[in-house]
């Protein structure tokens, strides 16, 4: 389980910046300016909470 959560963490990392790459709104540094990366940053946001969390849990 936890590959899978790393798998999509980084799966759903790489998508955001992909976006900020293409989005002329969105920036990697002030963050999601338009619907489409409000919710890829919010999937990207949860994960890594996720992720990090059971990092920590595991310490």
């Amino acid at each position: 389980m936890a590959d899978d959560l790393h798998t999509r963490y980084m799966a759903a990392a790489r998508i955001w910046h992909k976006h900020t790459s293409a989005c002329g709104s969105c920036t990697k540094h002030e963050g999601p300016q338009c619907s489409a990366g409000a919710r890829l940053y919010e999937s990207f946001a949860r994960l890594q909470d996720a992720y990090l969390g059971r990092q920590r849990r595991a310490r």
